[in-house]
């Protein structure tokens, strides 16, 4: 891969609308409604609100890639390889896109709905749950079935 970018399938800056309009299920867990400012997406995501605190009415950057392997040149294989020894709890691992953002998780896409101009992505974290609606063009990237992580900054 030439690129840390290469490695993210979709990114934006996102505006909270509401939070737990819907009442709020769990103690440590909240889902945001948010807009995004260049694309036009809607997302409705599930976080950790003791491990990322957010408020209506906040921005935050949102990206989602294939990998945290960041650092350019080699070859897919060896950078799958030295993306094992990312998040060690030792600390000792290779630093990748992780160290750029406050929030990580990493989960699967389970679902995609539509087939015209408008589509839902849905992905999973562990339970903590992801869909992200807008234009396909921006989101060819993502695929069905593949692993991912969301990376959040505020």
């Amino acid at each position: 891969m030439s690129s840390a970018s290469s490695n993210i399938v979709f990114d934006d800056i996102f505006t909270i609308n509401a939070i737990d309009k819907e009442g709020k299920k769990f103690d440590r867990v909240s889902r945001l409604y948010a807009r995004s400012k260049n694309h036009d997406m809607d997302m409705t995501l599930d976080f950790n609100v003791e491990l990322f605190p957010l408020s209506e009415g906040q921005s935050f950057a949102m990206a989602l890639a294939s990998t945290l392997f960041s650092s350019g040149g080699g070859d897919v294989a060896e950078a799958e390889d030295k993306d094992r020894n990312i998040w060690r709890p030792d600390g000792k691992g290779v630093k990748g896109l992780e160290e750029e953002y406050d929030y990580v998780m990493f989960g699967k896409v389970y679902k995609f709905d539509g087939g015209g101009e408008i589509v839902t992505a849905y992905a999973s974290f562990g339970g903590l749950l992801l869909s992200l609606t807008g234009s396909f063009r921006h989101m060819a990237g993502i695929v069905l079935g593949d692993p991912v992580f969301i990376l959040l900054r505020k």
